[in-house]
């Protein structure tokens, strides 16, 4: 297995040296540069191969996003890895959103850092336990979100409407739907029209979309 080419950027140059004295006995970890400025890092980047970037973040601005968002679209096969001693939701999300693909805690050792090297390497992400527990709950808290909205969409719906959606859903023409029903191709389609208005949908695709996520359809 070849080397992997490993950078870190901090303003501090104590901080810097901590990262590297714990990765440098690494055999298959390559320290290639530590770097304390950004104009620095850019130029740096564009010269040389890094395969993973480890970067200590203090306080989440705007200079740090931008940064980051930089990097993951100049450089998109680096992989870039984040230590923080804050861990707000918020700032961990920001993070992770502006292109980050691995994230340490406060509550990280070596032994995380040196896993979360290789797992980046390998083509993963790599959170630490308590940050990727947060975010299976954020993931979880807007599923159960999106859930109770659509259910109260599907309640707007009548009888008849939901019965169409279904038999349209499960592939139904509009002639055989008004032929089972009873009722005109005409009368079919405005009752699909009347669903699209309640669940605030654009096209039929996105009803189709709704009644599989919502077991609507028969799959």
């Amino acid at each position: 297995m070849s080397k992997i080419l490993t950078a870190i950027y901090d303003e501090h140059r104590l901080i810097q040296e901590a990262f590297y004295y714990m990765l440098k006995d690494i055999d298959d970890i390559e320290i290639i540069s530590t770097v304390n400025t950004k104009e620095l890092l850019i130029s740096f980047l564009k010269e040389q191969t890094v395969h993973v970037l480890i970067m200590n973040i203090y306080v989440l601005n705007t200079n740090y996003l931008t940064l980051i968002k930089d990097i993951t679209t100049q450089f998109p096969k680096i992989s870039l890895l984040v230590y923080s001693i804050n861990d707000s939701e918020d700032f961990i999300v920001k993070i992770i959103r502006s292109g980050a693909r691995g994230f340490l805690d406060k509550d990280s050792e070596r032994h995380d850092l040196i896993e979360a090297i290789y797992t980046l390497r390998n083509g993963f992400d790599y959170y630490s336990k308590s940050i990727a527990s947060l975010l299976v709950k954020r993931y979880v808290s807007n599923a159960d979100k999106q859930h109770r909205i659509s259910e109260e969409k599907i309640k707007t719906l009548s009888t008849r409407e939901t019965e169409i959606l279904r038999m349209w859903g499960n592939g139904m023409s509009n002639k055989e739907i008004a032929d089972k029903l009873f009722i005109s191709i005409r009368t079919v389609e405005s009752h699909k029209n009347h669903i699209m208005q309640k669940l605030n949908l654009k096209t039929t695709v996105d009803m189709l979309k709704f009644a599989i996520r919502n077991n609507i359809v028969d799959l």
